[in-house]
């Protein structure tokens, strides 16, 4: 290219693949400024305006404002330090999108009215401290006032409360976005909080007259698995031994007649049963990264209908015991 060749506007704009009026503007602003003019007053500009142009350009496209794109070209600013500065507001803009897609997202899947919209936002924009404070006050509600290091149910269960402590990373996905604002709704849920503090109650009450022991969740799933892979009809000789069997072993636990066992045992297993433990748990993993948890909803529907708890139906489209997510630290029982 001819150093001392001169554009007039038109020129340049076709060469740096702008338009007119652009190359006006930025002319105007002092950013791009013309070598000269010609006899009629129109501006020409020389050939290092092509280049400068096209870095104007670039720097307009990743999003860079006219006083950090003048500080670059007038030397004033080091590019280095300028593109690290604005890759990080684009990190910060990008975790804003993510967490507007997740609340847009979660508010169409559930048919949201505009006050819950609100509600959903705020959950998802809670800081670090606030959703350890929800959490806190909900595990604290379910294991005890005392919370995960207290006395009572709360000490007892410290690593199970740790357990289902979600902990949603720095720079989060949508999809763990939007399980972290669900899982919020749930902690939240007056009667989800009393569903698992009778549980944390019960399971306490159980292992209080003896050794540790297994507790009633992997209890059922280790009698009712085979039961459940032979497609054992809850009214057969095969689902009659396994309730006895179950029954004998929770009278261990629990002690009391036939009858008050049978009746506390459905109720223990209608409460395991109930579809939100289960959701907890799965996005209790989404938040978390972990693996899905494993579901029991099999063997604790049959075992509802063999030991007469309830029917089977509705509670084995929905309901579950997962409790693999929790059960390596000593709370099998819910």
């Amino acid at each position: 290219m001819n150093g001392d060749a001169t554009y007039t506007i038109g020129e340049l704009a076709r060469r740096a693949g702008v338009t007119v009026k652009t190359v006006r503007f930025y002319s105007d602003q002092g950013i791009v400024s013309p070598a000269d003019r010609n006899p009629a007053g129109h501006r020409r500009y020389g050939a290092d305006a092509v280049a400068r142009l096209e870095l104007v350009r670039t720097l307009r496209e990743l999003g860079l404002g006219l006083p950090a794109i003048r500080g670059v070209l007038e030397r004033q600013l080091a590019l280095p330090a300028v593109a690290a500065a604005h890759a990080e507001a684009l990190d910060m803009q990008i975790r804003v999108l993510r967490l507007r897609r997740a609340v847009l997202g979660a508010v169409a899947r559930r048919g949201s009215s505009p006050e819950e919209l609100t509600f959903v936002h705020r959950l998802a924009r809670l800081s670090e401290d606030e959703r350890g404070r929800l959490i806190g006050e909900f595990l604290a509600g379910v294991f005890g006032g005392g919370g995960p290091g207290g006395g009572g149910p709360g000490g007892r269960f410290a690593a199970a409360a740790r357990s289902l402590t979600p902990e949603l990373p720095e720079d989060p996905s949508a999809e763990q976005v939007e399980a972290w604002v669900e899982l919020a709704q749930l902690a939240g849920d007056v009667e989800f909080r009393a569903l698992l503090r009778g549980l944390v109650e019960a399971e306490a009450a159980e292992a209080s007259g003896g050794l540790p022991g297994p507790g009633l969740a992997v209890m059922v799933r280790e009698l009712a698995r085979p039961a459940v892979a032979v497609a054992a009809e809850p009214g057969s000789e095969t689902a009659a031994r396994v309730v006895a069997e179950l029954l004998e072993r929770y009278g261990e636990m629990v002690p009391g007649s036939a009858g008050v066992l049978r009746g506390r045992l459905g109720e223990r297993l209608r409460a395991m049963a109930d579809p939100r433990r289960e959701r907890y748990l799965e996005l209790l993993a989404v938040v978390n990264g972990w693996a899905a948890p494993e579901s029991w909803a099999a063997e604790v529907e049959w075992a509802v209908r063999a030991v007469g708890g309830g029917g089977g139906g509705s509670v084995a489209a929905t309901a579950s015991a997962s409790a693999s997510a929790v059960s390596g630290v000593g709370r099998g029982g819910w």
